[in-house]
């Protein structure tokens, strides 16, 4: 029978046989029309949402078998050859079936602008033979008594208690948590941020075909990600494990206008929070606006205003002519609940289509007329403009009419536009629409050649538009490097950990950063937001190999550590402490490289093995200065110079102590010589600590007492200073240009040749002149600066001149030097 036209009607009252079973979101309604309906031989349940219509199929199919059960949508059928239950959306369920069982779910929809005249129909006049059920929300209960009189009704409390948690930033809400915005670009740049955040997130929108909400809803339920991005379509037929709804905004566009939500549509969202008898909690975040105590208090007691209007349009309809049909569509209701509802989108098209010559022309008689009524309920997925979408609904009338069916060749091009996988998520879920569109054209039973065929070809396009679409949402809001270490963290797994020759951190296959010396360094690529969780996986497995390398350290060889230019010390290649000015130059302290990880006695143990290494490693290079500073026999003026030669490590300007050095005496003189002293006639310098090492080493503890020194700038110099004589250009030529510097080689040299001659100026004048010119021609590479690498060209000579080599500054062109006069006083002073 249809159930428009039961012989019933006229004998029981419009109550009798329906059961409204009213409550909050989580109080078992869903649950309860599952079992009533197979308690029954045969029965049908109509769902809000395709997604839902197919989650509840699938229970039934567990419980009675897929040969028992029927499942009908605007885009798909599953329809067995003698089926006992139906599970279809409200606007699909069929018309011409009796069933001894009925249920409506979601009922309060019958308020909404847009679908509410559908769930109005279904409540007035559709019945099951024996039992008829409503689900819904309390607040239709008013509504109900004055519409069925004679109903029952049965309220159900809520399983668990929804509580108020307060406003918290987004990064910080808690796992389980379901965060609700109201467009897809908020949508993208919250999971964007929880992506960075925590690993990842899953995201619902109304937009999406159920097969990719169906798999983003699946990484939350398994616990992939622990975050649930989505629009108000979570609020309604979505069952999840969430304990916290976070509002991010509060105003939707409802198809009409921007609008705050009213208590029941908060209350519907809200409820998704807490399952069975686990309680839940909801709150704001990001820009929306705190809760007034007053619709806090609303949604935790369920105290809602009651449903005061029904949308309504008349299912009654004439098709004698389209002008009749638009008659019938525009009849008011008789009941003062009931109100006529917007003109909607099929009645858009059937507007244009009317006014559309060609139509009307082929529009004549009931069936053609019903036929273009049919053809008006396509919905627009692609939410085209209304005229767009009209003139696709006016080409398939026209096909239908003339031929009868839709050609295959031309369906077939349409379907073929649609089938392409790549491009990102925009483009994606166009086509997703417009394959939507060829679902639900292949799904009426005439418009086609073959119906089954095009179903299997469109369903299947669909399906690799979905799957292609979810990995382009999970490659862009999900991390799964993070989102499985944090899993396996979560479940105190012991994590498979291996580090690389050259420090890479490896945890279950994933590079999560290096190790260098002590101190972890997180990917480059995941720096920042997401260096927390890295950091919270490296924790546990760092540990245990830090300890061992400091007790590596601690037991390490000398030949291990390396100081380099810029005061770092270096073990194996790892820095693993830096120096730290101190008051006395010779003895700097060091600062250990190193997080939080080493701790306690291993940090002890590696401090102490650094601090003697780096003592060992200045009085190695620079010992004469801790033998000056140690000498008991140097007293008087010498003990004055001496010190100031210390402090200034090693070369010490003649300038500066001119007047001392005027009352210093020969026993004093010798006594320094004797600590490796030399004067030389612009500086006092100890030659030994005129080698590369030691002058770059005492140029560092001298920059380590300054402020301002660059540090960069004197690693080039010190570099410069031990590879023999450069050409400095560009922008550090402005301070150096031309400048030649050398080490001590010539005289070094110088000395050699003098040993090489093996001869006097006596013995052999011809030879001893070609040794003494050998050593002019190295004494020409001089030096500029003998605060880094040594004395000046003056001393060099002067150096070279105490062991018989008394050069000609002059001709030798050596820079800063005396006059002739004053260079041969100079020697002659014995200095």
């Amino acid at each position: 029978m249809a159930f428009s036209h039961s012989p019933f009607a006229h004998e029981r009252a419009p109550g009798s046989g329906v059961t409204a079973v009213l409550g909050p979101t989580n109080t078992g309604k869903t649950h309860l029309a599952i079992e009533r309906m197979l308690a029954h031989s045969s029965g049908v349940i109509g769902l809000p949402l395709r997604l839902l219509a197919r989650e509840v199929y699938n229970k039934i199919v567990d419980r009675a078998g897929a040969d028992s059960v029927a499942l009908i949508t605007g885009e798909e059928k599953i329809k067995p050859k003698n089926p006992r239950y139906w599970v279809s959306t409200v606007e699909a369920m069929p018309r011409d079936i009796d069933v001894s069982f009925l249920a409506v779910d979601e009922i309060q929809i019958a308020a909404d602008l847009e679908r509410g005249h559908v769930f109005t129909d279904r409540i007035l006049h559709r019945r099951g033979r024996d039992e008829t059920l409503l689900l819904g929300a309390a607040t239709m209960r008013p509504i109900i008594e004055r519409l069925l009189p004679g109903a029952s009704i049965v309220t159900r409390p809520r399983l668990s208690q929804l509580e108020f948690a307060g406003d918290r930033k987004i990064t910080r809400q808690p796992r389980r948590t379901a965060i609700v915005a109201f467009s897809a670009d908020e949508v993208y740049a919250i999971a964007e941020l929880i992506r960075r955040q925590h690993g990842g997130a899953a995201v619902v929108l109304g937009s999406l075909s159920p097969r990719t909400r169906n798999a983003q809803v699946a990484m939350f339920q398994n616990g992939d990600v622990d975050y649930l991005v989505a629009t108000d379509a979570v609020g309604m037929g979505l069952n999840l494990d969430v304990d916290h709804v976070a509002f991010a905004s509060d105003r939707k566009y409802d198809g009409y206008q921007f609008r705050r939500l009213n208590p029941s549509e908060f209350a519907q969202i809200a409820g998704r929070a807490g399952r069975a008898t686990r309680n839940g909690t909801f709150g704001t975040t990001g820009r929306c606006a705190p809760f007034e105590p007053e619709l806090v208090n609303a949604l935790q007691n369920h105290t809602f205003d009651s449903v005061k209007m029904l949308q309504w349009r008349n299912s009654k309809l004439d098709f004698a002519s389209l002008g009749s049909l638009q008659v019938s569509l525009a009849v008011s209701p008789s009941h003062e609940v009931l109100t006529r509802a917007p003109i909607a989108e099929d009645l858009r098209v059937l507007d244009h289509a009317a006014r559309d010559g060609d139509v009307r022309d082929m529009a004549h008689g009931a069936a053609a007329v019903e036929r273009l009524w049919d053809a008006c309920q396509i919905p627009d997925y692609r939410r085209l403009a209304p005229a767009a979408h009209a003139e696709l609904v006016t080409t398939l009338y026209g096909f239908l009419m003339k031929n009868g069916r839709i050609p295959d060749a031309w369906f077939s091009a349409q379907v073929d536009q649609a089938d392409n996988a790549n491009g990102d998520i925009d483009t994606l879920s166009g086509r997703i629409a417009q394959i939507r569109t060829w679902t639900f054209v292949a799904n009426r039973p005439d418009w086609l050649s073959d119906p089954d065929h095009w179903q299997g070809i469109t369903r299947e396009v669909e399906n690799k538009l979905s799957d292609a679409l979810h990995e382009r949402l999970t490659e862009r809001f999900v991390d799964r490097r993070t989102s499985v270490l944090m899993r396996r963290l979560r479940e105190n797994s012991v994590l498979n950990t291996e580090i690389g020759k050259t420090g890479e951190v490896i945890v279950e296959g994933h590079a999560i950063g290096r190790l260098d010396g002590f101190t972890f360094a997180p990917d480059a690529a995941e720096a920042g937001s997401d260096a927390k969780a890295l950091q919270a996986a490296a924790q546990q497995v760092l540990a245990g190999e830090i300890d061992a390398r400091a007790e590596k350290l601690a037991a390490a060889p000398d030949d291990q550590f390396v100081l380099a230019s810029d005061g770092t010390i270096r073990w194996t290649g790892d820095a693993v402490a830096k120096l730290v000015a101190a008051d006395d130059a010779l003895h700097p302290r060091l600062r250990v490289i190193a997080d939080d990880r080493l701790s306690g006695a291993p940090r002890e143990a590696v401090q102490t093995r650094l601090d003697l290494w780096l003592k060992t490693h200045i009085e190695k290079l620079l010992g004469p200065l801790f033998g000056l500073s140690k000498a008991e026999d140097i007293t008087g003026i010498g003990r004055g110079i001496a010190f100031q030669l210390v402090e200034a490590l090693g070369v010490l300007e003649r300038t500066k102590i001119s007047a001392e050095m005027k009352d210093l005496d020969q026993a004093s003189r010798a006594t320094l010589r004797k600590y490796g002293v030399r004067f030389g006639a612009y500086h006092i310098y100890f030659p030994a600590l005129l080698k590369p090492a030691a002058r770059a080493l005492a140029s560092l503890l001298w920059a380590e007492k300054q402020d301002n020194v660059d540090m960069s700038a004197l690693s080039g110099a010190q570099h410069l200073a031990s590879s023999g004589p450069h050409v400095v250009r560009g922008r550090q030529g402005a301070a150096a240009r031309r400048l030649s510097i050398a080490r001590l080689s010539p005289v070094r040299r110088a000395r050699g040749a003098r040993r090489y001659s093996g001869t006097s100026r006596r013995s052999d004048p011809a030879r001893f002149g070609l040794a003494r010119e050998f050593a002019r021609r190295k004494a020409r590479r001089c030096i500029r600066r003998p605060q880094l690498c040594g004395d000046a060209g003056d001393d060099l000579a002067h150096g070279i001149g105490r062991r018989r080599f008394c050069l000609d500054p002059a001709r030798a062109r050596l820079p800063h030097g005396p006059p002739r006069a004053a260079a041969a006083e100079a020697c002659a002073c014995g200095c």
